[in-house]
């Protein structure tokens, strides 16, 4: 009997001990380094357009105009970052359709120890948000100097949640995009695709500035604008090694290449400018490196640092001739060249990371079944889905921002600046 009993406690004592050690194992954790870059690669982000963003476009208008553009840069950071965390994050990213995400993140109200990846789930939404402030951010670009800063507000607002939510939701959402395998590492779909097409329609349906396209005053501060590409381009580091959400090797692969494709780009820009007019300006070469920013985002962490450097020149090649194409040809006032910079470099990145992935090119590869030709395919239904939604959504959202707060602001405050007729304030008082 005894022994019977000794018999019986050791193996139920063998049946408990699993189920002890496993409650006793610590739940997973998040990883040190990748977590201190992401918090690093964050504020970078957030640093690209404040200030850098505002800067970039403020010193490209004029004096009376330039406090009204970086008030839309932070307001559109404010307004932005509440969406974001009140469902923009769930829409972009919580499970549901192919289409749209769930609810069930709004607020962001689950446990905190939740991780994505090897980084807390917090970290990721607001790296996230930087994304979401800066994309409609863009657009500011296409609009300066006419426009009723209620529009900004309601036009970016609905934006966000329309646009680029879904958009979002397509690419990194695990949406229908992504199970097509569609490569956008950074955001060339995501970020620069929707910025350009809808930069494109708002000024089509604001109209032009007086002296469109040939009397133009020119910039009132181009060391302003350098300075605010300058810090764009370190801020970029965090937008494109960032989205690895690791410290590795893919991260150091995606800052190289990212780094490469804009100095390739500032001197191909200004090459072009010095053969057209005869000499390169400050402009046009910090132009050329935004452009090559631009261009190398979808590819960044799919591809070498040579072709980085391809995308860099191809990128201010073909926007240096939309720059010309949109102003002189379709006569559109997409006054700081958001769609030719943006748009076009988003999309051709887009297409030519298809190529570029490849490994006997110095890429990553492909996921598993594809290969460069249905790669190609794949990219190609991704740019002409994300600018097809990008352009009837906009235009869904201008109809309601025209009848409800108005567009353009009337002659006489264009006149008088946007600085006082908005905002009361002048960028210098006597």
């Amino acid at each position: 009997m005894k022994t019977a009993k000794t018999l019986i406690a050791l193996a139920l004592g063998l049946v408990a001990a699993p189920a002890a050690a496993l409650a006793q194992t610590p739940a997973p954790a998040a990883d040190p380094a990748a977590t201190a870059w992401i918090l690093s690669a964050t504020a970078l982000v957030l640093f690209m357009t404040l200030p850098g963003l505002a800067l970039f476009y403020g010193g490209l208008v004029r004096l009376k105009n330039v406090l009204s553009v970086m008030m839309h840069c932070v307001s559109i950071a404010c307004l932005a970052s509440v969406l974001w965390l009140a469902v923009g994050y769930s829409l972009a990213f919580d499970a549901g359709s192919p289409w749209i995400g769930g609810l069930g993140k709004a607020f962001l109200t689950g446990p905190r120890g939740a991780l994505v990846g090897v980084i807390p789930e917090n970290l990721f939404a607001m790296f996230q948000a930087t994304f979401a402030i800066i994309t409609p951010a863009l657009i500011v670009g296409a609009y300066v100097e006419r426009i009723r800063f209620g529009a900004v507000l309601l036009f970016s607002g609905l934006w966000l949640l329309v646009v680029y939510a879904p958009v979002a939701h397509w690419v990194w959402g695990g949406g229908w995009l992504a199970q097509l395998h569609v490569m956008d590492f950074a955001g060339g779909l995501v970020v620069h695709a929707t910025a350009g097409v809808s930069a494109l329609l708002i000024a089509h349906a604001l109209g032009h500035r007086d002296g469109f396209p040939r009397n133009l005053h020119p910039p009132h501060n181009p060391g302003m604008t350098m300075m605010g590409a300058g810090m764009l381009w370190v801020g970029w580091y965090g937008f494109n090694a960032g989205s690895a959400l690791a410290a590795d090797a893919n991260a150091g692969a995606a800052l190289l290449a990212t780094h490469m494709s804009a100095a390739a780009a500032g001197v191909v820009w200004a090459a072009l400018e010095w053969r057209k007019f005869g000499r390169p300006s400050l402009v046009g070469i910090v132009t050329g490196v935004v452009g090559g920013l631009a261009t190398v985002t979808p590819a960044s962490g799919f591809i070498g640092p040579a072709g980085g450097m391809l995308l860099g020149a191809l990128g201010s090649l073909i926007c240096f001739g939309a720059v010309e194409m949109v102003r002189h040809r379709v006569k559109i006032d997409d006054s700081l060249d958001v769609f030719a910079v943006h748009g076009v470099g988003g999309m051709l990145g887009s297409i030519l990371v298809g190529v570029l992935a490849s490994p006997l090119l110095g890429g990553a590869g492909y996921a598993q079944g594809m290969a460069m030709g249905s790669q190609l395919v794949a990219q190609l239904i991704g740019v002409a889905a994300v600018c097809a939604w990008s352009a009837i959504a906009t235009l869904a959202i201008l109809f309601v921002v025209k009848r409800t707060t108005g567009l353009r602001l009337d002659d006489l405050a264009i006149e008088e600046g946007l600085d006082l007729a908005q905002h009361g304030e002048r960028a210098f008082n006597p």
